[in-house]
């Protein structure tokens, strides 16, 4: 079994041997797990990611100590912006959000599309549940950052968007070949079932996003974002 990672947000004095309380979610889960105390485990705080070991253990408590800071680093080595459609069935996101942490992603930013079947009471319903899905993912993929992730977006806000690098997935190939992968801040967007319409895409495309093609099959709204991070990420070192 690999160490447990929790990320424990604590901005205040590190140094070893400091003493740190986790939270009763986290306290619950190595419960789960039969840690004994003395179990080695690694904790993401303000400052960076730290080993330390398990101080003490019940049901709705637990203390770790710091033992020292890890000099790792496992985030991408350039932003990546995940724009990812509002899905007609809000559940699907519980399965996309995990594969996109884990690729890297450092922003995740639900975008409502004119195809998008959007409930915004629905949505902010299932909010929490994604946060809580976003950081389990983090903690088990054993990333050093949480991606940020908000509250869907309108469709304009992609129009002003600023990175080096945009692409947008498309259905039909447009004639052109695919972007080259340059080492700098790359933001990616996709339609929802049904797809981006035609003004849609015009619009992405005026304001400088560039057309992505991913073969003849027609993929799903939850797994072209999977595709294209999985691209990017084979193409990135590190």
């Amino acid at each position: 079994m690999s160490i447990p990672r929790l990320f424990v947000p604590y901005s205040g004095p590190v140094h070893e041997g400091v003493q740190l309380p986790l939270g009763a979610a986290q306290a619950r889960h190595l419960w789960v797990l039969r840690l004994p105390p003395g179990s080695a485990l690694e904790l993401v705080l303000d400052s960076g990611p730290w080993r330390a070991d398990l101080s003490e253990l019940d049901k709705d408590h637990a203390l770790a100590r710091l033992v020292a800071p890890l000099r790792e680093e496992r985030e991408a080595p350039v932003a990546i912006a995940a724009y990812i459609p509002v899905t007609a069935q809000l559940s699907l996101l519980d399965d996309l959000l995990p594969p996109l942490v884990e690729l890297g992603a450092t922003l995740i930013q639900p975008v409502v599309f004119r195809r998008s079947e959007y409930d915004a009471a629905k949505t902010a319903a299932r909010f929490e549940r994604w946060q809580r899905i976003v950081h389990s993912a983090c903690e088990q993929s054993h990333r050093s950052k949480v991606p940020g992730f908000a509250l869907p977006v309108a469709f304009d806000a992609l129009l002003a968007v600023d990175m080096a690098q945009r692409w947008v997935a498309h259905e039909l190939p447009s004639g052109q070949d695919n972007p080259r992968l340059t080492r700098a801040p790359v933001a990616f967007t996709s339609g929802p079932e049904g797809g981006l319409t035609d003004g849609e895409y015009a619009a992405l495309t005026a304001a400088g996003w560039l057309p992505l093609f991913l073969g003849g099959s027609i993929l799903r709204a939850v797994t072209c974002p999977v595709a294209i991070l999985g691209a990017i990420r084979f193409q990135l070192p590190r």
